[in-house]
């Protein structure tokens, strides 16, 4: 029986997966690298620990890793955290699961700021029962590390009793090496194909189309 039901948050509950490439985009550009939008976009889902050695060397990382980092939040912030927008029905299916005695986590490769601000655009933060982000996590997704310490927040729930809904293939292998299923969600903009590659056991087109097929979905069981 599912008890608790784990999502991720970038491109799942809200829509922001390209702005977060644009943000990234515009910092490599800063210190001399064009990197494509769509190889960017395609990394997006991992936090910038994963992410940076696609497009550094070892050295780069090392000399301009935390600088990089550091820019990147900050385009995000002034340019484009004000455009992003929360995916229909959100509140909806966490009152759903609510009413059905779930709990819900959020595990996000998100800054702790970031996790805030959309919680409050989704309307959710009064139905979030525990939540992590980057800042309680060493290595971030496709590393366990995120959904590891949510489970810990769930406590005296079992991972059998968990179901985790997120939006890439990242978060798919994170959980599985954690000990959790998931639900994805094309929403990302990730290929179900990729989702299925990765381990969903089943995928939705957003939180509305689960919503809308709940009683016949994973987390109705």
């Amino acid at each position: 029986m599912v008890k608790a039901v784990i999502f991720d948050v970038d491109g799942t509950l809200v829509d922001s997966v390209d702005l977060h490439a644009q943000a990234w985009k515009d910092a490599l550009a800063q210190i001399g690298h064009d990197a494509p939008f769509a190889d960017i976009r395609a990394q997006i889902g991992k936090g910038g620990d994963q992410l940076m050695p696609v497009f550094l060397s070892r050295d780069e990382i090392d000399e301009k890793g935390e600088a990089l980092q550091k820019d990147r939040g900050e385009i995000l912030h002034d340019r484009y955290l004000e455009k992003v927008t929360p995916f229909p029905q959100v509140r909806a299916l966490f009152e759903r699961l609510v009413a059905d005695g779930r709990k819900i986590a959020l595990a996000s490769s998100a800054k702790g700021q970031e996790l805030e601000h959309y919680k409050s655009l989704a309307d959710i933060a009064d139905l979030v029962d525990a939540e992590t982000s980057s800042d309680d996590a060493e290595r971030s997704k496709p590393h366990p590390d995120i959904f590891q310490a949510a489970i810990e927040r769930l406590h005296g729930i079992g991972t059998e009793d968990m179901i985790v809904v997120g939006d890439t293939p990242y978060d798919a292998e994170a959980a599985a090496k954690a000990g959790l299923r998931t639900v994805g969600l094309l929403c990302g903009g990730f290929a179900e194909a990729d989702l299925r590659h990765a381990g969903c056991i089943a995928i939705y087109r957003d939180p509305a189309d689960l919503l809308e097929q709940y009683d016949r979905s994973p987390l109705a069981g």
